[in-house]
Formats: structure tokens, sequence, C-alpha cells
């Protein structure tokens, strides 16, 4: 039997929690059923963060339990586990949702507590009303858990901790990096040991603890952590052949050490946007930047994520492109686009969604051209501009910013400051053209492929499409502005054709 054992805490609840708190205590108490606060939540509270998820350890049936709230609070409800009866109250008030979530109790809570995953999880508090704002509370506490939050780390429960649930693998860093922890030595030694038991978590799940630890500010560093105990060969199994594989002097690291480094070099930017630094004290438009990186792409997964995964993936085919030419030069042709399909087969393996494919396979596809876009002697022309943003569509700016990241993590300790202010300084230009001058992908239409064909006498096909792509680009580059000098640009356009067929 385990003994119960009390701590006392301060935590912290929002007014619209203490409200739902109120609620959810109300409808049990009128059933008489068990019921504590568990977990994530009060580890957040003690620790002053705002959290919009309630765990619940209730008697009985969990399930049954789950839908009566949902009905009596007008929520929706969602199964999650019918095996271990585990289910979720979704609950909307103004413009948050509030997520219950519902578990049956094991025994005793302290019984309950024993079968969770890290200490700092497992505390309760009994059901009762709560104040917004500091609330002093006595916490059931029987491993240690507010020691472990105050000392600022994650320690497994018990050593089959992994073993009942291989995705707490991957939560025991999400967790660390969410909230700066440290991973206990033990834990990180069971980890180890375990680390083979994540191949048996579904592809969802990965995802998710992956795509939660790139949102964090230090994603690098765990991505690294995940390496030294074998979880990242197994999620990127792609990634292990870019190992020791080295590059041409230019670059300081080896393709995967490089690839590791992009990813920090991008989230250097990130803190460079908001005004750490003047890594990037060229670029005029940091605020609008910095927004742009935190839009969703899918669900709550921002830019950031997808910037990230084409970041740690954007080299990844160049141990099969690898060449060395007549010249003894180190060649990686083609690695741009071949990187892009092993990319998209890796992201459709782990259940990405289209769009996010899309962004991140469009991003690795062209991650090489705004290097010659930027870095000219001459600034680029409309026309390129045009071609690129054409090109990139939706992903054109994290392109840019992925670019950016890639020459940073290129140099490493020896980069050359001046030429890396050139090259920001060139971004900026472009960024410039895409944001003053509006979007030139979308300008409106001057001629159609019927004007063409009846202007011109030509049968329907493939070039028609083509002089309609070239009307486009001489508009974008600010040549023809109207219906008429599109046509007599057409004309030019077939006259230059007829002429290199005499």
């Amino acid at each position: 039997m385990v003994t119960s054992m009390k701590s006392d805490a301060s935590l912290f609840v929002e007014a619209e929690a203490a409200s739902l708190i109120d609620q959810v205590l109300a409808f049990m108490s009128s059933r008489g059923i068990e019921c504590y606060l568990v977990g994530g939540y009060i580890r957040d509270g003690i620790l002053g963060r705002a959290s919009k998820d309630i765990d619940l350890a209730v008697s009985g049936d969990a399930l049954d339990v789950a839908r009566d709230t949902a009905n009596a609070l007008k929520g929706r409800f969602v199964l999650l586990d019918e095996e271990h009866q585990v289910a979720r109250v979704v609950i909307r008030r103004d413009e948050d949702q509030w997520y219950l979530d519902f578990a049956k109790m094991m025994n005793s809570i302290e019984e309950d507590l024993a079968r969770r995953d890290f200490t700092i999880n497992a505390l309760a508090l009994g059901l009762a009303p709560l104040q917004p704002g500091e609330n002093q509370i006595s916490l059931i506490d029987t491993l240690g858990g507010l020691r472990d939050i105050e000392n600022k780390t994650v320690k497994a429960v018990s050593e089959e901790a992994f073993s009942d649930d291989p995705a707490r693998l991957m939560r025991a860093f999400r967790t660390a990096a969410e909230l700066d922890f440290a991973i206990e030595e033990r834990t990180e030694a069971l980890i180890r040991r375990d680390h083979d038991l994540i191949r048996d978590v579904s592809a969802e799940r990965v995802r998710d603890e992956m795509c939660q630890i790139l949102e964090t500010g230090n994603s690098a560093t765990f991505l690294r952590r995940l390496d030294n105990v074998g979880l990242l060969d197994i999620i990127f199994p792609e990634l292990a052949d870019c190992k020791g594989v080295e590059q041409p002097k230019e670059h300081f690291w080896n393709v995967f050490n490089h690839s590791l480094e992009t990813v920090a070099a991008a989230e250097r930017f990130i803190d460079a946007l908001n005004g750490e630094g003047n890594l990037l004290k060229d670029l005029s438009s940091p605020t609008r930047l910095a927004e742009h990186l935190e839009g969703k792409v899918a669900g709550n997964r921002t830019r950031k994520v997808s910037i990230k995964i084409a970041a740690l993936l954007h080299d990844v085919a160049k141990p099969q492109a690898k060449r060395i030419d007549e010249n003894g030069r180190m060649r990686f042709i083609g690695h741009d686009k071949e990187g892009a399909r092993i990319a998209e087969s890796t992201m459709e393996r782990l259940r990405f969604s289209t769009r996010e494919k899309r962004m991140v396979t469009t991003i690795i596809e062209h991650h090489m051209r705004p290097g010659t876009l930027a870095n000219g002697e001459e600034p680029p022309t409309h026309r390129a501009i045009y071609r690129f943003f054409r090109d990139t569509a939706d992903a054109g700016i994290d392109t840019l910013f992925l670019c950016l990241a890639d020459h940073l993590a290129t140099r490493g300790p020896a980069l050359d400051m001046e030429n890396w202010h050139e090259h920001v300084r060139g971004t900026q230009y472009v960024l410039d053209k895409r944001f003053n001058e509006g979007n030139t992908v979308s300008l409106p239409k001057l001629v159609d492929g019927n004007d063409i064909m009846y202007e011109f006498e030509l049968p329907p096909g493939p070039r028609i499409g083509e002089l309609l792509e070239a009307v486009h680009e001489a508009q974008a580059s600010g040549e023809i502005q109207s219906k008429e000098e599109a046509l007599n640009f057409v004309r030019k356009e077939l006259d230059k054709e007829n002429a290199s067929k005499r």
C-alpha cells in the first residue's frame, strides 16, 4: 500500500478555470463521484503557467462520467482510450477552448499516482473550490514531485514507466523542452535502455510529441539528446546516413551536424526577430516576419515547426548525391530535389497534413535558389523574384528564412560577418519586393488563352499556356500594363520564334 504524503504549495488558477472547476465539483458532488485534479494542470499551476488542459482522475466508469459531464456543461465528448478509460470533454468559453481530460482512478489516488509517467505529474488535489489567482493548497505528493518541480527535474516514476507506455520516451524530452527542465540521469538511462520501444507507438503520437518539441526555442539541443539515447535514428532513419558524411572545406560541419546546426540557426533567427542580438539587424520588418512564423499550418502547429523540419531534412539526400568531379571538387548535384522527395516520404510516414508536406518539400526543393537570388553582384530582376515566389507560393518567405539558416550553419565559427550582413541585405531586397510591391503572383489578368488564340489564329495546346506565363512574367517585371501591351508582347515572342525557324 502506498503511503499518502502531503506537500504545501501555491497553485495559480485562471478565472475561467476556477469557474469550470466549480461546475465540475458541483456535478461530481451531486452524484457522489470521487474526483481529483492531477498531473500536468497542477504542475503548470505551481509553475505559474496558464493552462487550458485540466486533468481529472475519477472513481467509477470514467467514460460515463465524461459523457455526463459533457452534457451537463454543454461540451463535446471525445473518446481517447476506451481500454484504459480515458476521455476528453472540450468546452468553449468565448474565444478559448478548454480541455477536461478524465481518466479512471486506479483503486486509490495514491496507487493511481504511482502508475503515472513522471514524478512532477504524480501530484493530486482533492476537487474543491479554487479562487482566481494564487491558491495555497495541500497536495497529495507520494513521490516527491513538488521537490522535482523545484529542482527542475524530469524523473520517471518507476523502472517500468517506459515499458508501460512507450510514448513516454518522447514525452520526457517534450516535457523537459517545454519547461526548460533537465532529465534525471537514471531516467535518461532507462530511456536509452527502452528506446527501441518507440517503434510500438503510433506515428501520430510520435509526430505530435516531436512537433511540440520543435515549437520550443531550444529544440536543436533536444534533437541532439534524442540522438544520444537512440531515438532520433528511429524517428528519422533517413538522417542516420548523413552521419560522418564530409562536406567541402566551406562547410564547418559534416552533413548530420550541419543539419542540426541549421535548426539551431533557425532558432537564433527567431530570437533575433524578437529583438535579441543584431544578427538580423539589416531586416527592416522583424515583427512582420515573427508574426509570419507564428502562423498556423495544421491544427496548432506553426510555420516554425515546418521550417525546422525542413532545416533538419534539407540535406538528407546528400549522402547519395555526393560526387567528386574531374577537378576533384566535391558536388551534391540534385540533392535539393531528391531531398524533397525523401522528406515527403518521411512526413507521409509520420502522418503530417498535406499542407505541411507541401510546405516542407517546397522549402527543401528550392532552398538553394535564394542564395543566388540574394547574393549576385546585381540585384535580382523583378522577373527572377516573380519566378521564385511563383514556384515557392505559400512557402516563399519560409524558403528565404531557411536559406539564411543554412548559410549560418555552413560557416559556423568561421562566419564572415561582412559577407553575412550582405546576404541579409540581399534577402531584405527580395522581401521588400514581396511586401512593398504586392503579390505579383496574383496580378490581374491582362489577356486569356482565348484572346491569344483569336488574335493570332493559334490552336489550343501547351504553347498557349507558355505564352500566358511569359505575359505574366513580363507584367510582374513592369514591362507591360495593359491588354494592348500584352498582345504586342505576344506578337514579338511569336516573331522571334518564327525567325529562329528560318
